[in-house]
């Protein structure tokens, strides 16, 4: 009797194992048209979710405090894809192996700077400073900097400052590699690197000055900051609030799966 019972033991292990098993297994993912019904990792607090179902109606989630967190997820095999901005999931995906961002988007945006409505000339002065660095390389070279494709954005460089006022950038400093605080506790990146050219160019000094994303919009408005930049995405809403510059970065949400 209590051979049996082991055996019969044993067998309802097995077959609870398989079924674990089989449940967690999850489809390799190489195209965006397989993700259709699959379950994303995402962000809490973000629209991704809403942006995925534009595109895949039957989509799942599981949300994530941070998209750190979401990323892990899909890494743990918690999740068969994370949605987020593309360059902040390429940013992820180079300092973690065994994730990757898939090439086609889930939605196509463009980022851009945005000024005050009456402040023409300044926006002037940003896209004509961003088409000098397109002309000359210069651009380019900068995307490799903060979009490596494996390990660390590399260091900020020094940039001189100037001495006719004061440039005052808003930023959220939690848009990596955009902005962010670096090892030394400075803020920096792509779009930090831009306006401290745009303040170098009229002769300033760059006042960086953070704040959470969803208050730069407001303190530009109420001419507490001169420019604001963090990935922000240009769209006809913020347009009517907000004189935008040309887009310097074409992004959106994308896909990142395993590897």
């Amino acid at each position: 009797m209590l051979k049996k019972s082991s055996k019969l033991l044993f067998l309802s292990l097995s077959v609870f194992i398989l079924l674990a098993n089989g449940c967690s297994k999850r489809e390799k993912i190489t195209e965006l048209k397989q993700l259709g019904g699959k379950e994303f990792a995402i962000p809490t607090g973000t629209v991704a979710d809403k942006l995925v179902l534009s595109k895949f109606p039957d989509a799942q989630f599981k949300y994530f405090n941070t998209v750190l967190d979401a990323c892990l997820a899909v890494k743990g095999g918690k999740a068969d894809a994370a949605a987020y901005d593309e360059p902040i999931l390429k940013n992820i995906a180079a300092k973690n192996p065994g994730l990757k961002v898939l090439t086609e988007m889930i939605t196509v945006d463009n980022y851009g700077f945005a000024v005050r409505l009456e402040d023409n000339a300044l926006k002037v002065a940003i896209d004509s400073l961003i088409a000098e660095l397109k002309a000359d390389g210069e651009y380019e070279a900068m995307l490799k900097r903060w979009l490596p494709d494996s390990g660390e954005p590399k260091p900020m460089p020094v940039i001189e400052s100037g001495t006719d006022g004061v440039l005052k950038f808003g930023t959220s400093a939690i848009t990596e590699p955009f902005s962010f605080v670096d090892g030394s506790r400075k803020i920096v990146g792509l779009d930090v690197e831009i306006a401290a050219l745009v303040a170098k160019k009229l002769n300033k000094k760059l006042e960086i000055v953070n704040m959470d994303f969803g208050a730069m919009i407001p303190a530009l408005v109420a001419k507490k900051v001169d420019m604001i930049g963090a990935c922000i995405t240009i769209t006809e809403e913020r347009a009517k609030k907000v004189l935008f510059t040309e887009p310097y970065y074409i992004g959106g949400i994308a896909a990142l799966v395993k590897e």
